[in-house]
């Protein structure tokens, strides 16, 4: 008897069963990666991005990753995860899992054979979560949470959803060799590119350039900070999808990459100013954390603390004299630290990808190929999550202001949208 529309069958298991290979010990390990990765979200991104906002806006900024969990993750299992992951279309999935119809308890999805396909829709429904959610701290400080709302649900349809089928699901970027272990293109790169191309279109916060606009409490940054750092246990080391030793070299190549990160940021802080910030630490520690991402389980250890260096520089480099020189107001530098992080790391993946560990070889094991296909995927996701972005902008303006006016960003997003303030 067929499951109806909407809900999981757990009477009629599929004619493959008795020969399902599902194992414990990684069903186990995915249930904690799951929570992990959704831990990233709340609190870690909320504690992360409104410690770096002003007092009259942090409850607005939570509200903007609380409401990205709630939406998107509904969102994901009506039609999210079968257009991502279910089908082999070049361009796009299928809707045959549409609200999770005919999934039962013994099901898997090809990607993941030793987990129920449930828990497999379940952790990918956690990137999907981190990924929009993300998007919005290029634009704290002045959005309108309806235009958020809206502009959240059309990003998630149009850019998300493809972008993940192409490199993770079977699509054709998949298919040309991409590799991409666990989101350098599919979350960060997409996010910091929506999130520059918002900045952009939003225009600068007022008071930009000359009022303090410092952050109101970094102490609570740092917290987010460190549970981001052990929830990215779980984003890099999860992606594995077993409880393995590539798990494990996922993880200390993550670690690792974001020791070097927040060491390098902090060195070039002390040499240029002086004085290592705290900010900067903690900028650098994420910076080594995403620009690992697409590299974590095809390079050895010893290549996270060289990609967590060249992430420090880098995205130190477009956090300050990039983002000055085109004075854009990436308020949280989403893209300086994300998307340039997730850019690097994606072409970094072609360079020390090594075939005892991930399966490839990369341009230092002689296979130069690895890197234009690399260039590639970078290309092709930069080029769709801009130009899609500022569409969707345009479009969703025609429904509602993008932003506050200039009195209710005077007085904070929190009294004039959510109607509370901190005291």
């Amino acid at each position: 008897m067929a499951a109806p529309v909407g809900l999981v069958s757990i009477t009629a298991a599929p004619a493959h069963a008795a020969e399902s290979a599902i194992n414990a010990a990684d069903t186990a390990w995915m249930i904690v990666a799951t929570a992990l990765v959704l831990m990233m979200t709340i609190p870690g991104l909320a504690l992360f991005y409104s410690g770096m906002v002003r007092k009259k806006n942090v409850l607005a900024t939570m509200a903007q990753s609380l409401a990205a969990v709630a939406l998107i993750s509904i969102l994901w299992v009506a039609f999210g995860y079968s257009l991502c992951f279910v089908g082999d279309g070049p361009w796009i999935g299928s809707l045959d899992r549409w609200f999770l119809a005919g999934m039962t308890v013994d099901s898997v999805n090809p990607a993941a054979k030793t987990i129920p396909e449930a828990l497999f829709m379940l952790y990918q429904m956690t990137f999907a979560v981190i990924t929009v959610a993300l998007v919005a701290g290029s634009v704290a400080d002045r959005m309108r949470f309806s235009a958020y709302l809206l502009f959240s649900v059309a990003w998630f349809v149009f850019v998300y959803i493809p972008l993940a089928h192409w490199v993770w699901g079977g699509g054709f970027l998949n298919r040309l060799g991409v590799l991409d272990f666990a989101g350098g293109l599919v979350v960060h790169l997409s996010a910091g590119a929506g999130g520059l191309v918002a900045a952009w279109v939003m225009g600068r916060r007022h008071g930009y350039g000359s009022e303090n606009l410092s952050p109101f409490d970094l102490s609570l940054a740092v917290m987010g900070t460190g549970l981001l750092w052990v929830g990215w246990f779980g984003f890099n080391g999860g992606s594995a999808f077993a409880a393995n030793s590539h798990a494990v070299m996922a993880i200390i190549a993550t670690h690792l990459s974001a020791c070097a990160g927040a060491l390098t940021w902090g060195a070039i802080e002390w040499s240029t100013r002086r004085k290592p910030s705290v900010l900067g630490m903690i900028s650098g520690a994420v910076a080594g954390l995403g620009t690992i991402t697409p590299a974590s389980g095809f390079v050895a250890p010893g290549h996270g603390i060289v990609i967590g260096v060249i992430a420090g520089g880098v995205c130190y480099w477009a956090c300050t004299w990039l983002k000055h020189r085109f004075d854009y107001d990436d308020s949280l530098d989403v893209f300086g630290v994300h998307g340039i992080g997730g850019l690097t790391g994606t072409l970094l993946a072609g360079v020390f990808a090594t075939s005892a560990i991930g399966g490839t070889a990369g341009l230092i094991e002689g296979a130069p190929q690895q890197v234009l296909i690399q260039l590639a995927g970078i290309a092709v996701t930069f080029a769709w999550s801009a130009g899609i972005s500022f569409v969707l902008l345009k479009l969703v303006s025609l429904f509602v202001p993008l932003r506050v006016s200039r009195e209710q960003e005077l007085e904070g997003l929190d009294i004039t949208q959510h109607g509370e303030a901190l005291q």
